[in-house]
């Protein structure tokens, strides 16, 4: 009998049964631990190499002209912040695969370069990150800065935005450290104040302090269902070091600090000549991350953002092409709303201008857009579906100055 276990081999290597820890029998072989541990490591080797050639396929696909191109076909305008994600998002591809891929001695290791929009409200900020969500191949998620409150206070700890990104990821940590995150109102979490006080900040500066660890790269144990509510749930190690951040913020009143600056170095001789370069109806252009510190971001989040990029107040032509030209334009929208109970609509087009004008003096960016629309389209979407003689629809200046004034939106005070 023991003459016959010692002729017992490994199938692969040709060790004997004496000389293994573990031998496993199969229908027609055996094989040891020792194989089983080479054929482990060989397993993972293929599957990352495969994993860094669909990246390498994918860097391929997304050059930062391909990137904004596909931009400009949802998006209007904004061609600087759209430059700086183009190019934000394509050297974070090129990051994660060489890092990865780097020879052993290579002592250049690229920094990511996390990224700060500011903008007014309805200028597209959110557009712009969900518009990149749709083509890339990593996970992405929005995250709102406004309910994040510091650990142990009512509200979402910061670990909760890595929890979306994980959800995103189908909890494949693997893919979710190297996602890009957007996270918005990020001008909500501002200091409160500069002087000290007894109260603490639990929603400003301490959220600003809890995200410090997350921007920068740090081994987080992320609570996968959010921590408050299933507090006995186990943790997730997620290392941050390979992830994106993307904050947007309208940072109301920042234009004021900006422009006060700006008239504190105009002192001097060259002061006309300066003075006659700023566009003051544009002030956001010559934001500096010293403004962004004025406004209330501590100095620390602002050096782990450094990639600082603004989006522009929407104009009449602007605000024109946005309800008409993307793919998925206001009026397209509405367009096929009808066509779905074979009604086909028609406008005139200086409804158009009568539209983009009140968003105008609403103030309310390219959101206003559906606000004016849908207040001059409601009655036509109650009455039309339910008469099938309709077959056509057109709606006149005289027709949508009669519904907008019967709305409450016309109510609204024009500052």
């Amino acid at each position: 009998m023991a003459t016959k276990d010692n002729q017992i081999k490994c199938s692969f290597c040709g060790r004997d049964k004496q000389d293994t820890q573990i031998l496993i029998a199969g229908q027609s072989g055996h094989i040891c631990d020792q194989c089983i541990a080479q054929a482990t490591t060989i397993v993972k080797e293929e599957l990352n190499a495969k994993n860094n050639s669909s990246l390498t396929h994918a860097l391929n696909l997304l050059k930062p002209h391909e990137i904004k191109r596909h931009l400009d076909e949802y998006v209007i305008g904004q061609d600087e912040a759209k430059k700086v994600l183009a190019v934000a998002v394509y050297n974070h591809y090129k990051r994660i695969a060489q890092k990865a891929n780097r020879p052993k001695g290579e002592e250049v290791e690229i920094e990511k370069s996390n990224i700060i929009m500011v903008g007014e409200t309805g200028t597209g900020k959110t557009l712009l990150a969900r518009t990149i969500a749709k083509m890339l191949n990593v996970p992405f998620c929005i995250a709102d800065a406004t309910v994040l409150t510091e650990a142990g206070y009512v509200g979402e700890d910061v670990e909760s935005v890595l929890s979306r990104l994980l959800q995103a990821a189908d909890y494949d940590v693997a893919s979710a450290e190297r996602g890009i995150v957007f996270i918005d109102e990020i001008d909500k979490i501002a200091r409160k104040s500069d002087n000290p006080s007894i109260t603490r900040d639990v929603s400003g500066e301490g959220v600003q302090q809890g995200l410090l660890k997350l921007l920068e790269g740090a081994t987080v144990n992320v609570p996968p269902q959010g921590g408050r509510k299933h507090p006995e749930q186990k943790m997730i190690q997620v290392d941050t070091r390979n992830i994106l951040f993307i904050c947007g913020g309208a940072f109301d009143g920042i234009d004021k600090k900006i422009a006060r600056r700006m008239q504190s170095q105009t002192l001097g001789f060259t002061a006309s000549q300066q003075n006659e370069v700023i566009d003051k109806n544009n002030l956001l252009q010559y934001i500096l991350p010293q403004d962004l510190k004025a406004f209330g971001l501590i100095p620390e989040l602002i050096g782990r953002l450094p990639v600082l990029t603004y989006l522009c107040p929407l104009d009449l032509e602007i605000l024109r092409r946005i309800l008409t030209e993307p793919k998925n334009a206001l009026i397209k929208q509405y367009t096929r709303l009808f066509e779905m109970d074979n009604v086909k609509i028609s406008f005139d087009k200086n409804v158009f201008d009568f539209i983009v004008e009140k968003a105008i003096d609403f103030k309310l960016g390219a959101r206003g857009l559906r606000s004016i629309c849908e207040a001059i389209m409601t009655d036509a979407m109650f009455e039309i579906p339910s008469d099938a003689k309709i077959k056509q629809f057109h709606i006149t200046l005289e027709y949508a100055q009669e519904k907008l004034n019967k709305s409450k939106i016309s109510k609204l005070k024009v500052a």
